[in-house]
């Protein structure tokens, strides 16, 4: 197959075009140039987006010697992430930028120029596994394709990936996917001679240069003061816009007296509408359902009592690195919701989170995504 392979400069993206390389696919390296804003750009590796990371993809790519091109996303980028984060917390939501990113460009735009130039498939660093249709000879074949959590548990990324759904990952390529380790995986690069094989993972939102997420939000949202209130309306204390808060948040409160019982506060929720911010005690975050929407089924749902279709006895997650969770879960694919009905209470949920549904036999493939409402 033709694979385009996307090089972000890490170890993880090398050795996966390397895999490649040695299965036989005639492979091309392209790095995705995400901003035109070097001062946004790292320098140093907390992010993907970091300003060695193109000389450290093309540097991987000559020794592979594979083609390596640099393509300029920095227009989708920002159209499809960075307005988008805005958005969400404008809404009073908590976004996953990284969970829109692998939808809407390391997929969707990377994908879509790929195809247009002959390519096949895409490969990536992703850890996640891929069976059934991916595997098959004819790229795009999603009839049994399953997306299932990666061999290193540590480093599974399926719940980013749940988004792309099943069109999307057909044309997707994981090599990573059975490396029993992240330390495996830098031992290959090692042996491979490639110079990324020491090179710190990446870490933060990768467009809020200096990590201060608040700030960033309060730069390009504006300053708009508010009220801290209690779950009974009282005024406890004022901030500078709720879009600076999120569901759960302990630290960086600002308030000034502590509650009557000595115990710690949390954000329960943000109100848009009257830029209020409410905290309260913990056990006032624990949920016992879910509600999604915006739908993605990754396999077929099973009959339930009621008319329902859904899954018993699964998992959910509602972080990257969340702890899965018991519960039934309940689809309307004509409206493009799920409820999941947990087991056991939740605690910090936010809407705007994304929710994945995993199960199977081992509890590891991935059934469904949607987006916490």
């Amino acid at each position: 197959m033709r694979v385009l392979a996307a090089l972000s400069g890490g170890v993880d993206s090398a050795v996966a075009a390397a895999r490649a390389v040695d299965a036989g696919h005639d492979v091309v390296g392209v790095h995705m140039a995400l901003t035109r804003n070097r001062a946004q750009t790292r320098s140093g590796s907390r992010g993907c987006c970091s300003i060695e990371d193109s000389a450290d993809a093309r540097w991987a790519a000559e020794i592979l010697g594979i083609p390596f091109y640099v393509w300029d996303l920095s227009e989708q980028f920002e159209e499809r992430v960075v307005a988008d984060f805005l958005d969400e917390y404008r809404a009073g939501r908590t976004p996953n930028p990284c969970v829109r990113c692998n939808e809407r460009v390391k997929f969707d735009a990377l994908l879509e120029r790929g195809l247009a130039l002959g390519f096949d498939a895409v490969a990536t660093g992703h850890y996640a596994r891929l069976t059934g249709g991916a595997a098959s000879s004819r790229p795009g074949e999603t009839t049994g394709l399953t997306l299932r959590r990666a061999a290193d548990a540590a480093k599974d990324q399926s719940y980013v990936l749940a988004v792309s759904g099943r069109e999307g990952l057909s044309r997707a390529l994981f090599p990573l996917g059975d490396a029993p380790s992240k330390a495996d995986v830098r031992a290959e690069a090692e042996r491979r001679g490639l110079p990324v094989a020491s090179k710190p993972d990446s870490y933060d939102i990768c467009f809020v240069a200096d990590g201060d997420t608040r700030g960033f939000l309060t730069r390009s949202l504006g300053v708009h003061e508010g009220a801290l209130v209690s779950p009974d309306g009282d005024v406890l204390g004022t901030h500078d816009g709720y879009f600076g808060f999120t569901v759960g948040q302990r630290k960086g409160l600002g308030l000034t007296r502590p509650a009557p019982d000595g115990r710690p506060r949390y954000v329960i929720e943000t109100r848009p509408a009257t830029n209020e911010v409410v905290v309260g005690p913990e056990e006032l975050l624990k949920r016992r359902s879910i509600d999604g929407d915006g739908l993605i089924l990754l396999a077929e749902p099973a009959p339930l009592d009621d008319g329902e279709v859904g899954w018993p006895d699964v998992t959910v997650q509602v972080r990257a690195h969340g702890r899965p969770v018991p519960a039934d879960v309940v689809v309307t694919p004509g409206t493009g919701t799920l409820q999941a009905r947990l087991h056991q209470p939740l605690r910090g949920l936010a809407a705007g989170q994304s929710v994945v549904v995993y199960g199977g036999d081992s509890g590891d493939r991935v059934l469904a995504q949607a987006t916490v409402a």
